[in-house]
């Protein structure tokens, strides 16, 4: 099984990393831990290249950040608040967190964008607030590409070191890999199934 979901990701290409980066960044389920450290794991078998990866998995994660940043920027909170209070289940998240997100954003400044890109769940929702408060969009594009390529880089790294510590012992990797995937999905199952809005709480 391991094997199918290696070949894929290497048959996808450079092409595949970058749509599954940029929709990791738009919609929960697929995490980038996975995306990437699978692509770690084709750089250690020699089917992807390390720096063509690195680069394209991080020009796709920024794209997928910089639609946050747009519908922010453009739609502004009369827009935005419907919008999350509908979709709100499915993205994890109420027009609350948004705000908590905007006024942390406000307090610190622009340099959260980049630091918010090492949590699991604020680096995708911190997009939002900075473009509701306007952010240039050149200083927020860098933010996020430098945050998202020193990730990225982690990521890629640890997983070609795994897959060179485990070469005689695939069994292994692929639990790992395949018990990787089961808990990116079960998270995102649990999130969603147990979510509330705070008013019902």
């Amino acid at each position: 099984m391991h094997e199918l979901i290696l070949r894929i990701i290497e048959q996808g290409g450079l092409l595949g990393i970058f749509v599954l980066m940029a929709l990791e960044n738009i919609f929960p389920p697929i995490p980038s831990e996975v995306i990437m450290g699978l692509g770690g794991v084709a750089v250690s078998r020699g089917t992807m290249d390390f720096w063509p990866l690195m680069l394209v998995g991080t020009v796709g994660c920024t794209a997928g950040n910089y639609m946050w940043y747009w519908l922010g920027d453009h739609w502004g909170r009369t827009r935005l608040e419907p919008f999350v209070d509908r979709w709100g289940r499915w993205l994890t998240m109420e027009w609350e967190d948004v705000e908590k997100a905007r006024g942390f954003f406000q307090r610190h400044g622009p340099w959260v964008v980049f630091v918010f890109r090492f949590t699991p769940v604020f680096r995708t929702m911190i997009s939002l607030p900075a473009g509701l408060a306007h952010m240039g969009v050149g200083r927020f594009l860098v933010f996020t590409f430098a945050g998202a390529f020193i990730w990225n880089l982690l990521l890629v790294e640890g997983g070609r070191r795994l897959a060179l510590w485990l070469a005689d012992s695939q069994e292994v990797l692929g639990w790992i890999i395949l018990g990787s995937l089961g808990v990116g999905l079960l998270v995102y199952i649990w999130r969603v199934i147990t979510w509330k809005p705070r008013a019902e709480r």
